[in-house]
């Protein structure tokens, strides 16, 4: 008898087959991630030295600025990704 763990995968991959990558795609996928890590990083020191130096009324906006740019480059790397994946 199967645990329902075993009948959720089944039925999941059923759904959504397992997608097996080649070692090039994961070495484009890997690159993706170091490139997009790195402009993450980028902005976060930039962005974290304007906070350090900012007045108290322009923090929030640097703030926004920040959450912002890191979720642009999340969604940038997941259609990258996307791209590779699919060919």
């Amino acid at each position: 008898m199967k645990s329902a763990y075993e009948l959720a995968m089944g039925r999941l991959e059923k759904s959504a087959p397992t997608v097996n990558l080649t070692d090039v795609q994961k070495r484009a996928i890997a690159e993706v991630d170091s490139e997009i890590n790195a402009k993450i990083a980028e902005k976060k020191i930039f962005l974290e030295g304007q906070l350090a130096g900012a007045e108290p009324a322009a923090k929030d906006e640097i703030r926004r600025q920040l959450v912002s740019e890191l979720a642009r480059l999340e969604e940038k790397r997941e259609r990258e990704k996307e791209k590779v994946r699919v060919g």
